[in-house]
């Protein structure tokens, strides 16, 4: 099963992907915890960059750069995975590039599309709302440091309409407001419902 966290900088996504994955792992599930940006070529130029504050490249050529990093991360990690009916944790996935290059301009749909045509679609996607200013205040909170050229208010409002827009069967969103347990609890309910749904599925087809 494929489970994709989504949501604005300072929205807790990381910590809760972490958090999911260490509860699947005590009850005995086998997960790959893993991230966008990766840590591969295309994904440490894309860190590098993000971490600047100067936004020089144009949404086409940041698009093509967070692809180029999917492509690969889809190769060696998610599929691999998947292949060996692991449960794969993302931290950011296609929807990430759909909302923030879709911001900047671009065809959200078609992103999408793109995406797709080569990453498989998560079994579930979770995105958590959070109003900006207080997503903006977790980051100050967390160290995150001065605010990069990706987490300009302005931007982000753009960034946070579009994960708005996002529909699909396979999609939920979840209030990143109340504390940090309250919403693993949401989201670990979440994930069981899936595997559930996942399961049933995979014993109809055999």
């Amino acid at each position: 099963m494929l489970i994709a966290l989504e949501g604005v900088d300072g929205s807790g996504k990381t910590t809760q992907a972490m958090n999911l994955a260490a509860v699947l792992a005590r009850l005995g599930r086998r997960v790959v915890l893993t991230r966008e940006p990766t840590y591969g070529p295309a994904g440490r130029r894309l860190r590098a960059y993000l971490a600047g504050r100067r936004r020089h490249l144009n949404a086409l050529e940041e698009l093509a750069l967070f692809q180029a990093d999917r492509r690969e991360h889809v190769q060696k990690t998610i599929r691999p995975a998947l292949e060996r009916g692991w449960v794969v944790v993302t931290d950011r996935y296609y929807y990430s590039s759909a909302a923030y290059q879709g911001a900047l301009g671009l065809d959200p749909e078609a992103i999408l599309a793109e995406s797709e045509a080569f990453a498989p679609r998560p079994d579930l996607v979770v995105i958590f709302t959070l109003p900006v200013s207080l997503a903006l205040a977790r980051r100050r909170q967390g160290g995150g440091g001065d605010i990069q050229v990706s987490e300009e208010p302005a931007y982000l409002e753009k960034v946070a309409a579009l994960y708005d827009t996002f529909l699909g069967p396979h999609l939920r969103r979840v209030d990143a407001s109340p504390p940090e347990a309250q919403i693993l609890g949401r989201l670990f309910n979440l994930a069981l419902d899936t595997l559930t749904a996942v399961g049933k599925a995979s014993a109809g087809e055999r």
